[in-house]
């Protein structure tokens, strides 16, 4: 299980924004807490770690709480390779700077 010393703080700040935008999308659909428990298989205290940021949340549970918001298509393209502006610089950073014709 992650302690809070082994996450870096900007993983941290991520994680409790994340909760409070799920509690956020919770209640803007009219969902209680204990609806939304009942919908994640889950009692009510994991209801609000997931809603506070705590890592010790298993990653499922974030997903079907995605699911049950309707939010999970975003989940999909989490990591995806056209979106990866690192990735994608780092590629045009390896391209050669000339391209020469073979010898003959």
């Amino acid at each position: 299980m992650p302690t809070a010393q082994s996450i870096p703080l900007a993983v941290v700040h991520t994680l409790r924004k994340l909760g409070r935008d799920l509690a956020i999308a919770r209640r803007k659909r009219g969902i209680s807490t204990a609806d939304m428990a009942a919908r994640l298989f889950v009692s009510r205290d994991t209801l609000w770690r997931l809603e506070r940021g705590d890592p010790a949340v298993a990653l499922g549970t974030f997903a079907t709480a995605a699911f049950v918001l309707q939010l999970h298509d975003r989940l999909a393209s989490f990591a995806s390779p056209a979106s990866d502006d690192l990735a994608l610089s780092l590629d045009e950073s390896r391209l050669p700077k000339r391209i020469r014709r073979p010898r003959k």
